[in-house]
């Protein structure tokens, strides 16, 4: 999608139809660079083929919407250098299977990863926050926890920390 406009457009977006226009709300603040219409191809590994090891890369591309689906333009490829790729797809649940039997921490009566008042696991030095602690919820809880479950693992590493907790594992959103 194109990026949204700064004000509203009166012709296309009256009131009282929810504004679409550009926010910036305290995650956006953090850092990162916004990129509009274009479509991720695969990423790119260190390996001399471009696969294997740790991804160093996103190749991208842009987009046009063209009879209401997005096609490809030629000739728009470029790579996106990158150290870490979060993949935000909907929560059914924790996966069990893999790192969640292979630590041995426990799960929930709601099938989340279980864990104490300073987001640490049933396992000494596993801390768990976002999807996995909480259960299905918003991006801007899981960037909370996981700032919060920081400060915790930097205080059960060095006995202290300075980084901010902006919320307890037991926050709730206030109604």
């Amino acid at each position: 999608m194109p990026a949204p406009p700064g004000r509203r457009a009166q012709d296309v977006n009256p009131w009282p139809t929810y504004p679409m226009i550009m926010r910036v709300s305290s995650a956006h603040e953090e850092g990162g660079e916004r990129l509009y219409s274009v479509n991720t191809e695969r990423f790119l590994g260190n390996g001399a083929d471009g696969s294997g090891g740790r991804v160093r890369a996103l190749l991208l591309h842009e987009v046009e919407r063209v009879d209401g689906r997005f096609q490809k333009i030629e000739g728009t490829e470029r790579e996106l250098p990158a150290d870490l790729v979060f993949l935000a797809m909907g929560f059914t649940g924790a996966q069990r299977e893999g790192l969640v039997d292979t630590l041995g921490v426990e799960v929930d009566g709601r099938g989340n990863v279980a864990r104490d008042e300073q987001f640490m696991s049933t396992e000494p030095g596993v801390f768990v926050a976002g999807d996995m602690g909480r259960g299905q919820s918003l991006i801007v809880w899981a960037i909370a926890e996981g700032r919060a479950a920081a400060a915790a693992a930097d205080t059960w590493l060095t006995g202290e920390s300075m980084l901010p907790v902006p919320v307890a594992p037991t926050t709730v959103a206030l109604r």
